[in-house]
């Protein structure tokens, strides 16, 4: 099924996926890389920094990993959990929530809505787990323009964090 007007189809992820994944997070730490960003996700392709494999792995067995593709093509992936990372300081929610731990799309195919419709599969995925909240976590620098894009997909920012020097914007949305 379609999940989009471009033919972006949405499906459950697992270990296959995890190279996928990773050429994508290289392809965008490139893609900032070249935009002057070497903040956000530093200068290392994803997959050769310590512990980054591993990650990946760990997203697409313990967790809720979802893949979007273009003709068959993998183009985007989400990965949900049941709270923050332990090892970022933001505090777990009140409630029970879903938590987006990864959201990347390839840059190849931007401007389509890859990461738009990843994120209204995370509320669909929410509501069906029968949990009324979804949070996020992001990248606060840069002139806010992560932040101002997850607004623009419907979420609320709530706590800023620092991670070391890393400035993080946590965002949540409703999901009932």
């Amino acid at each position: 099924m379609d999940d989009n007007a471009h033919g972006i189809r949405i499906r459950p992820g697992g270990p296959a996926d995890a190279p996928a994944i990773l050429a994508m997070l290289d392809s965008a730490v490139a893609w900032m890389n070249a935009r002057g960003n070497t903040e956000q996700w530093g200068t290392t392709p994803y997959s050769r920094i310590p512990g980054g494999v591993a990650r990946i792995d760990q997203y697409t067995t313990e967790m809720s990993p979802f893949v979007a593709e273009l003709d068959g093509t993998p183009v985007g992936a989400l990965v949900l959990d049941i709270g923050p990372s332990p090892k970022m300081p933001i505090p777990p929610a009140d409630e029970p929530e879903l938590y987006i731990r990864l959201l990347v799309s390839d840059r190849e195919h931007a401007g389509l809505g890859i990461g738009a419709a990843l994120l209204a599969r995370a509320v669909v995925e929410t509501r069906r787990a029968g949990v009324g909240l979804l949070r996020v976590d992001c990248w606060a620098g840069g002139g806010g323009e992560l932040v101002a894009y997850y607004e623009r997909n419907g979420f609320t920012p709530t706590d800023r964090f620092l991670s070391g020097t890393w400035p993080g914007q946590v965002l949540a949305r409703r999901a009932g």
